[in-house]
């Protein structure tokens, strides 16, 4: 896994794009920039299994990036056999490497590279965003929803992680500042962090937690939880319809 060094080097900072020299250091730079990043995919992963459903289904990864959320769920000893996961990613840098890290399991996923305001999902019970929907322009995002609400079979899970930020501006500098210590902690300098951050000001657009909990509700989701929070890092389930959430669903 290479080293993430990319905001080390010094001239115009432009925005942040998921381009050739990001993806190479990717894993890394995700490992490291994402507080508890490795436990959030090992309990996604569990959490997507014990709500599948019995008999075939298909699970959808919105910006799939390397291929890691998949390789944890594919991988879990309690993952079905027939279970199928589409990735679905607008880097084709970043397919390429899901397809090397996903090889073992080549006849149960399908990569797609695509934009995701054009993609629509077909009937799946799962949909994972993971640190991709941030990305997404506020314009656009409930629309998105919206088709992953209605490609969702009734009682399908909508797995959503974001950066996001509070509504109290005193609680949210706190959180921010702890941020920027564990991101020093993880080996970047200020510089580094600086760089990226101004990189990323055009791009990454976050919202507070209710405004997504509002969005999720207002696109038909009539279950929202939070199930993971750390500072200005929050993992939502959003489950489609009224039926119970464990009604008629496996158990590891």
């Amino acid at each position: 896994m290479a080293e993430d060094t990319i905001f080390r080097a010094t001239g115009r900072v432009s925005d942040f794009a998921f381009d050739e020299r990001v993806v190479a250091v990717f894993d890394d730079m995700v490992s490291r920039s994402v507080p508890c990043y490795d436990e959030v995919q090992t309990r996604l992963a569990e959490l997507v299994i014990e709500l599948l459903p019995e008999g075939d289904c298909v699970a959808y990864d919105l910006g799939c990036s390397t291929g890691t959320t998949a390789e944890r769920i594919l991988s879990h000893p309690n993952c079905p056999p027939s279970l199928r996961i589409i990735g679905v990613d607008n880097a084709p840098e970043m397919i390429g490497q899901a397809r090397h890290k996903l090889a073992p399991w080549a006849d149960r996923v399908e990569l797609i590279e695509s934009d995701l305001n054009d993609f629509e999902p077909e009937p799946c019970s799962v949909v994972i965003m993971n640190w991709t929907l941030q990305f997404v322009r506020p314009i656009h995002r409930e629309s998105m929803v919206r088709r992953i609400r209605d490609a969702l079979r009734p009682g399908g899970c909508f797995f959503l992680s974001e950066k996001v930020m509070v509504a109290d501006s005193m609680l949210n500098r706190v959180y921010i500042e702890i941020y920027l210590r564990y991101k020093r902690g993880q080996g970047y300098t200020d510089e580094e962090i600086r760089r990226k951050r101004e990189a990323l000001e055009n791009v990454l657009v976050p919202y507070r937690i209710e405004e997504n909990v509002a969005l999720l509700q207002r696109c038909g989701f009539t279950t929202v939880d939070t199930w993971f929070r750390w500072m200005n890092f929050a993992s939502m389930l959003a489950v489609r319809g009224h039926d119970g959430v464990g009604e008629g669903r496996r158990r590891i």
